[in-house]
């Protein structure tokens, strides 16, 4: 199971860190994701962090704003958000996959979804 915490509503240019409590499986083990989805619109790709290595991966509309990470001790990833925009709205949704390999960013990659918390930019 997944629970996502830490969406609020903030201004444009501010930061907020969302964090994702991971419970079930041997955590370390699991590839990690955020997801991001608005109203009529897909679930995209928005982070993965690797099993194992924790080599992390951006999407190029989040890279260099976006940080992901994750620590196996508290069972938890967190994705650490800075110089929000207004087109950052939307439900933050984390992921996870126990499989051993792939690129992790497409929907069909991850086994387990969290409930989803929402994140509002104001400009």
């Amino acid at each position: 199971q997944l629970q996502a915490s830490g969406g609020g509503l903030v201004q444009a240019g501010d930061s907020l860190r969302l964090s994702c409590a991971a419970s079930g499986r041997t955590f370390s083990n699991l590839f990690m994701g955020w997801f991001r989805q608005t109203p009529g619109k897909e679930r995209e790709f928005v982070a993965t962090i690797k099993r194992g290595t924790g080599t992390p991966y951006y999407a190029d509309s989040v890279k260099g704003r976006f940080t992901i990470s994750r620590d196996n001790a508290k069972n938890t990833v967190y994705l650490q958000m800075n110089s929000l925009k207004p087109e950052d709205t939307a439900v933050y949704y984390c992921a996870a996959d126990p499989s051993t390999w792939g690129a992790h960013i497409r929907t069909s990659d991850y086994a387990c979804w969290g409930q989803g918390t929402q994140v509002t930019v104001s400009s």
